[in-house]
């Protein structure tokens, strides 16, 4: 798979990721975009060295499964470390 394929990917699986997950994320479409290609990325990895498959065609259904997962492995991650630090009055 290209880099287009990545990209388009990412933005897609990060988008559903952020409408699986409750509640209010921070980031925009580029944040959308690089925590997808990451989650993307890191499903790719964990399919692989768990399940034995990857990435490796756009069409697949394991593909987006394993995209949309590492996805929200990031996105609850990046949340957590971007979330509301709390204020002091």
């Amino acid at each position: 798979m290209g880099i287009i394929g990545w990209l388009i990917l990412g933005l897609i699986a990060g988008a559903i990721a952020k409408m699986i997950l409750p509640g209010r994320q921070a980031g925009g479409w580029i944040i959308t975009l690089i925590l997808g290609v990451v989650g993307a990325l890191l499903g790719g990895f964990i399919g692989s060295a768990i399940f034995g498959v990857g990435v490796d065609s756009f069409f697949s259904i394991s593909t987006w499964l394993l995209a949309i997962g590492g996805s929200l492995i990031v996105l609850v991650i990046y949340g957590a470390l971007t979330g509301r630090k709390g204020s002091r009055v």
